[in-house]
């Protein structure tokens, strides 16, 4: 069986099939059809449950060494460790569980159950059947307003247009016929074919149904997401990396303090003890947690700005995003047409005659003409729409001038033709193909030179033209057959430009992109023509070699295509197979790319692309492979979203800095006692309840940070930087030195120098560290600036975190519970203002680093 039936006629195809134009199959073949080949539908894809997103919380290279110290802590005794460390798991997969949920919920609220019937010939009589129950050799009839139910090749075509931008990106209704087409005739011009999913805007239609289900071009295109890997997100990988280097570290460490132990004499248990003091100090418990709420913080922020994150990973994407491959239609246009420029003497005129000849049909004439509900083609829609926002209101036209007769298009004459009575007497007026109106037209009313010239260039911009004329005629028959012969020697009145107008706040969401180095890529099933006028309207200036079409693109090698990729603007006429091409041809130049789209045919390159950005007018296919749904179609949310991205990325790091810094204070903290020989400063209890506890609540406020200054001109954060920047290493160690360093000096004074007792030491090294937090977390607000650049109060639940901190630090050392938790004992007025000094140095200290660092950093760029 042939793959297309483009090529060959439609009696062909019913003979191959074994079907009847007038009969249709027969019940009884129907069944057996579909017993052979299936429903026509898709195969649903399971449910995520609520268990698989539960278990996948577990998946992060952090919680399995959390996990790992947890069960050795377990077996040596240490129950109170090992419950402090399991909590740390699981409160950081109920968070996780809940926001993505919340997305899974949302998702599922956001599908619409919607049963398709189609009218098909059975037996010899039309009948209407659910979508479902279609077989190939199916006999069909399509009106206006009809999903196309499955592919077929058409029979009788009458008038017949239908929108395919879901399917080929073209935003104008193809106009169908029944006629043979060249075997090469590319998917977007076979117009002698339909297509599941798209919509019939006008006319009728009869077709054979030759392909159902995953055999349709949609069910093709849906099963190539199947075929496409889903790439990790970038910070997904960088974890990992950061994770595996982490764990690589503290077990180097643990290894030579355990061995070194034993070589020294040690007992084997107390030094098996010593190392999981350093495991626990130096594993970050709280980044799975904190990471995990950054994250959903973000998700909700974009929500509110109408934009639904479905993966928690993907969020931070957004902020490296460097490529945009932006679908035109729908996505940066509204995929519908509007009325533009008018090039007539008489721009009223011109519009009046266009609405006679219009074949629409209002609904509701009476009620303003913004709530009007219009029948007909989208020409004659955008016609009668765009004439009442000038003031020229169809039902008012028809009332003066009554309508006699209507021709309907026909794709012979290629116009449109109305027979109204103006002042008593009959009138043409015709609205329709220009070449065709001017040929017919004896006389003109403006220039026939200018009109040729202005036809050229509105063409060249990608608009579609119409052009009106009109004839007046003496007698008062209204016979068809006598009408049709006086279709020659009208008078042409002008060109109406009719154009798919770009969203609204397109053009500066659109600016605003490339003010933040993010690269635009047009990607489109459109004519070059129509992609280079919107581009051009975005202020991308095409020069000549930037656009490339669709056919071209299959006879360049991958290799030629990534050697030239960074000089290609737009993509025209292009197909699903172009645009994977295209996301894999700039990821292996190393950037991250957005590819943003609508229709079925988007939905492999959105699912391979690092984000994947779906319209929320698009098809469930694409939303169903994207990482981020635009709930109103704005191009305005990605923007916003980007945005929100550069945010979440620039948190992450003040979050992993910080934590960071916190976790090697503590390793080196143990690590120098041991080489010291000095029994451990603080207990393995206390170290958790420090990173728990008192780190956690400041190190998820971060998560509420506002942007920084300048955020959107900064370049994109490259595919390859590494997780930790020069600022964030200088950070994390400098403040692990100075925080030892400090802590080290106190232990020592208080234990070594003064000899009290070891219990109120400890106490006061682990008050220092906590009692720190409360001072340094605000070195942490931004990573390039001091804090007397900044305004160090902009969040109030960092703020709040450092109260808290304060506080539960007090109920550790007066509550009696918890003091035999954590073995501390109570303190006077002066240990406390030892403890706030120690936190204010150490806060200047590092201040002072941060301002070394970036006073070099900018010498340097000078």
């Amino acid at each position: 069986m042939r793959i297309s039936r483009h090529h060959i006629s439609w009696r062909e195809t019913v003979k191959e099939f074994n079907s009847d134009p007038e009969k249709g199959l027969t019940e009884k073949e129907a069944r057996i059809r579909q017993k052979k080949f299936g429903e026509n539908k898709f195969p649903e894809a399971k449910p995520f449950s609520k268990f698989k997103i539960l278990i996948e919380q577990f998946k992060s290279p952090l919680i399995y060494i959390l996990i790992i110290a947890g069960i050795v802590t377990l077996a040596l005794g240490k129950f109170t460790d090992s419950i402090v460390i399991f909590l740390a798991v699981f409160v950081n997969a109920a968070f996780g569980f809940i926001e993505e949920n919340k997305v899974s919920e949302t998702v599922k609220a956001l599908k619409k159950i919607l049963k398709v019937e189609a009218i098909v010939l059975r037996n010899g009589e039309k009948k209407k059947i659910l979508r479902e129950k279609i077989v190939p050799g199916d006999i069909i009839f399509l009106n206006s307003g009809d999903k196309v139910p499955a592919d077929g090749r058409l029979i009788d075509a009458e008038n017949l247009k239908i929108s395919e931008a879901t399917l080929t990106g073209e935003w104008i209704p193809a106009e169908k016929i029944n006629m043979i087409l060249p075997k090469k005739t590319s998917l977007a011009d076979r117009d002698n074919m339909i297509y599941m999913g798209t919509i019939v805007e006008a006319g009728q239609g009869k077709a054979i149904i030759t392909k159902i289900g995953m055999n349709t071009e949609m069910g093709r295109i849906a099963g190539m997401l199947k075929e496409t890997e889903e790439e990790k997100t970038p910070i997904q990988k960088k974890i990992f990396g950061l994770s595996k280097m982490i764990g690589i570290v503290i077990g180097v460490i643990c290894f030579f303090i355990f061995f070194g132990g034993i070589i020294r004499g040690q007992n084997w248990v107390d030094m098996f003890e010593t190392s999981i003091a350093v495991a626990v100090g130096g594993i970050p418990e709280a980044l799975p947690i904190v990471m995990t709420v950054i994250l959903a913080v973000g998700m909700e922020r974009i929500l509110k700005k109408k934009g639904l994150v479905r993966r928690l990973a993907s969020v931070e994407t957004l902020g490296s995003a460097s490529v945009i491959c932006i679908d035109k239609t729908r996505t940066l246009t509204k995929g519908k047409m509007e009325l533009g420029e008018i090039f007539a003497k008489d721009e009223k005129f011109a519009l009046e005659i266009g609405i006679m000849a219009a074949q629409s049909f209002i609904e509701n004439p009476r009620d303003n003409f913004k709530k009007w509900k219009i029948d007909g083609s989208s020409t004659d829609n955008a016609l009668i729409f765009g004439a009442a926002e000038r003031g020229i209101l169809k039902p008012s036209i028809d009332e003066k001038n009554p309508s006699i007769l209507r021709f309907p298009f026909d794709s012979d004459r290629k116009y449109l033709t109305g027979l109204n009575r103006i002042d008593g007497k009959l009138e043409l007026s015709f609205c329709g193909a220009p070449e065709k109106l001017i040929e017919l037209s004896k006389e003109s009313e403006i220039d026939r030179k200018e009109i040729r010239d202005k036809l050229n260039e509105f063409t060249k911009r990608g608009l579609r033209v119409v052009g009106v004329a009109y004839k007046k005629i003496g007698h008062l028959e209204t016979e068809k057959e006598k009408i049709e012969k006086e279709f020659h020697n009208l008078t042409f009145v002008g060109l109406i430009a009719l154009k798919d107008p770009l969203r609204k706040g397109v053009k500066e969401a659109f600016k605003m992109c490339q003010e933040a180095h993010m690269r635009p890529i047009i990607i489109t099933g459109d004519h070059q023509n129509t992609a280079v006028a919107v581009a051009n309207e975005l202020g991308m200036e095409i020069k000549r070699g930037e656009v490339i079409l669709g056919n071209n693109l299959d006879k360049i090698s991958d290799r030629e295509l990534r050697d030239r990729i960074e000089k290609i603007k737009i993509y025209a006429r292009a197909e699903p197979r172009h645009k994977m091409r295209i996301v894999e041809a700039w990821q292996k130049k190393g950037e991250v790319v957005a590819m943003t789209g609508d229709g079925v045919n988007d939905a492999p390159a959105l699912k391979k692309a690092d984000i994947g950005l779906a319209v929320g007018s698009g098809t469930e296919v694409a939303k169903e492979a994207s990482d981020l749904v635009i709930l109103n179609d704005s191009f305005e949310v990605i923007v916003k979203a980007v945005r929100e991205g550069r945010v979440i990325l620039d948190n992450i790091r003040k979050s992993i800095s910080y934590v960071l810094a916190d976790s090697f204070t503590s390793l080196f903290l143990v690590g120098s006692s041991f080489v010291l020989g000095w029994p451990l400063p603080i207990l393995p209890v206390q170290i958790l309840w420090n990173n728990l506890v008192e780190d956690t609540l400041p190190d998820i406020a971060y998560a509420f940070e506002p942007e920084e200054e300048g955020i959107m001109k900064r370049k994109p954060t490259p595919l390859k930087a590494p997780l930790l920047n020069k600022e964030m290493k200088v950070l994390i160690f400098g403040t692990g030195l100075i925080d030892q360093f400090l802590i080290l000096i106190l232990f020592w004074i208080l234990w070594g120098y003064l000899g009290l007792n070891l219990d109120y030491c400890r106490t006061m090294v682990f008050g220092a560290m906590c009692i720190d937090t409360c001072f340094v977390v605000y070195c942490y607000k931004n990573l390039r600036k001091n804090i007397w650049q900044i305004n160090p109060f902009s969040n109030k639940f960092l703020i709040l975190s450092s109260v808290l901190v304060f506080l539960f630090f007090a109920l550790t050392v007066y509550l009696p519970p918890l003091q035999t938790l954590l073995k501390t004992v109570p303190l006077g007025f002066g240990d406390w203002l030892i403890l706030v000094l120690t936190g204010i140095i150490s806060m200047f200290l590092i201040e002072i680093t941060k301002w070394w660092f970036i006073s070099r950093k900018m010498t340097e760029r000078e």
